[in-house]
């Protein structure tokens, strides 16, 4: 039984009580049928590759987005010691929804592993929306405790800053000491002004 306070219940940067694992792993679960059974009806981009060929051919796509957009970007990338895209991460849902997307890791420029991210959410939802996710572990650390874990949530196993595009599209990479940086991308470019609190990512076969 979940209780409040400390102990196994986690609170979220927004101060609102979280749930306990085995009832947030539950969720995620559900979230995730719901969410496929969704998109399958919605005439987008599919947030759910049929294969690692196709996984791999929309990260370089996506990748290329990013160098091309951000000034620096190529030169973070580099300097990371591992890279996690999800080319499209689409949020839909009825009743309960949330996001969902499946990517891969990458180190030393190869693909490593597959992965898939789920967000839960409660309220109604209609549609679907469709964003693409770039996560760098900046460090070999934070990429060693990201790739031992059984499902990794932002929030409660890391935090990822996401980074702000100056003016002229570039990144003062000289002032980024954060172990793990993210960047968000929606069909307007890239968006800063919110959060990856909640997301979950598993890795997947392929």
């Amino acid at each position: 039984m979940c209780e409040s306070g400390r102990g196994p219940v986690y609170r979220r940067a927004t101060g609102q009580e979280d749930i306990c694992p085995m009832i947030r792993t539950s969720i995620y679960g559900a979230v995730t049928a719901v969410l496929l059974l969704t998109l399958s009806m919605v005439p987008v981009s599919r947030a759910s590759a049929g294969s690692a060929v196709e996984i791999n051919a929309e990260v370089d796509a996506t990748l290329l987005k990013f160098f091309r957009t951000v000034g620096s970007g190529r030169e973070l990338y580099e300097r990371a010691a591992g890279v996690l895209v999800f080319p499209s991460v689409i949020k839909a849902g009825f009743g309960i929804g949330g996001e969902f997307g499946e990517g891969a890791l990458l180190v030393g420029g190869r693909t490593v592993a597959y992965y898939n991210t789920v967000s839960a959410s409660i309220g109604f939802q209609i549609g679907a929306q469709a964003r693409s996710i770039i996560i760098m572990f900046m460090t070999p650390r934070a990429l060693a405790s990201f790739r031992r874990s059984n499902g990794w949530e932002v929030g409660v196993d890391g935090s990822v800053t996401l980074i702000k595009i100056g003016a002229a599209g570039t990144v003062d990479t000289n002032n980024i000491r954060d172990p793990i940086i993210g960047f968000v991308f929606g069909a307007r470019g890239l968006m800063y002004n919110l959060t990856l609190e909640g997301s979950k990512m598993t890795r997947i076969r392929k």
